[in-house]
């Protein structure tokens, strides 16, 4: 498995926000949605997001040359994914 890093000095292994949830549920749903098509992914946050659902929200990363592909698989999964969990611009 390839280790991804926050600043590696390498641009393409910086790792883009391209979701936030609030249930841990969805958060497993996308990475799932994510990874049967390939992209790694890494969830930020995911065990304060399992034990205080409400008070912190768990954070979908991938490396950044995968930014595009895993936007447009999410956008994709249409009905299968909340729309809550997306963020358009990476905040």
């Amino acid at each position: 498995m390839m280790e991804l890093e926050r600043g590696s000095g390498e641009d393409e292994n910086r790792l883009v926000m391209v979701g936030r949830f609030l249930q841990p549920t969805r958060v497993q749903l996308a990475r799932g949605t994510l990874e049967s098509a390939g992209i790694e992914c890494f969830v930020e946050g995911e065990n304060a997001n399992a034990m205080l659902a409400f008070a912190f929200r768990a954070r979908l990363m991938v490396r950044a040359v995968d930014e595009a592909a895993a936007r447009e698989v999410l956008s994709g999964a249409g009905e299968d994914l909340p729309a809550e969990g997306w963020v358009g611009d990476g905040e």
